[in-house]
């Protein structure tokens, strides 16, 4: 089964950036993220999303 919520080193892996310029984008809000217990988790689906539709720039 796919995971379907991502660690911030899992999120790195799949978007292919650096963890330090995911956690400036979550922290800014600029990318789909939660933080549960003080650590980001990111929703598979919704990075898909963020790329898709180009707010990624």
């Amino acid at each position: 089964m796919e995971k379907e919520i991502l660690t911030i080193e899992e999120a790195s892996s799949y978007l292919q950036i650096g963890t330090k310029s995911i956690y400036k984008l979550a922290k800014d809000r600029k990318i789909p993220a939660k933080k549960v217990l003080n650590k980001w988790r990111f929703e598979k689906e919704s990075l898909r999303e963020w790329v898709r539709e180009g707010k990624c720039k």
